[in-house]
């Protein structure tokens, strides 16, 4: 969390919270819902702006967790900004770290969450809808499609064994709220 952003809790310690204005989508991508966007439906039904000011993702990437509820935020400020997620807190992109001219075999796969955070695979798991996530011992994140290529490779060479899941179980299983403006404390 950033400095300014400790100081600015401590400094106002009641700000309060604020729900429904901010959604994660399947892709990693962040979406601002004002009051108008609210009224046509919940998240990613109705997604509102796409947000796309470098500064500004990258200060949400660096103030996004998540509560001792399950509930991921972005602190702004005094205030927690609870998002609401179309899958899981993360979505992961594969970055393959040792160039494939080593041969077979030779390729290790490190994990990147769209917050630019670096980890590696503890569990693979794959729905119903052949959807694929990883979990790295802290956070559930779904596989970026446009990473399923590199995901099918870490598959294909028994790297990632994907265990077999209901998408709906997740939360559950992973400890997090999708909907945090449901479950307001």
């Amino acid at each position: 969390m950033d400095d300014i952003v400790k100081q600015a809790i401590a400094r106002w310690p009641n700000v309060p919270d604020c729900y429904g204005w901010l959604g994660l989508d399947a892709r990693g991508r962040w979406f601002m819902r004002d009051d108008a966007v609210q009224a046509q439906g919940p998240f990613p039904e109705a997604r509102g702006a796409l947000l796309q000011h470098e500064k500004l993702i990258d200060f949400i990437h660096r103030n996004y967790e998540a509560d001792a509820q399950g509930r991921w935020f972005f602190q702004n400020g005094p205030q927690r900004v609870y998002v609401e997620l179309e899958t899981t807190p993360v979505v992961w992109r594969i970055d393959i770290e040792a160039p494939p001219a080593e041969g077979p075999g030779a390729e290790r796969f490190a994990i990147v969450a769209h917050t630019g955070r670096r980890s590696a695979v503890q569990e693979c798991l794959l729905d119903e809808a052949g959807r694929l996530y990883l979990y790295d011992g802290s956070v559930v994140g779904l596989v970026h499609t446009l990473d399923m290529e590199r995901a099918a490779r870490a598959v294909e060479q028994g790297l990632w064994v994907p265990v077999p899941l209901q998408s709906a179980d997740l939360p559950r299983r992973y400890g997090y709220v999708p909907r945090p403006s449901q479950f307001r404390v």
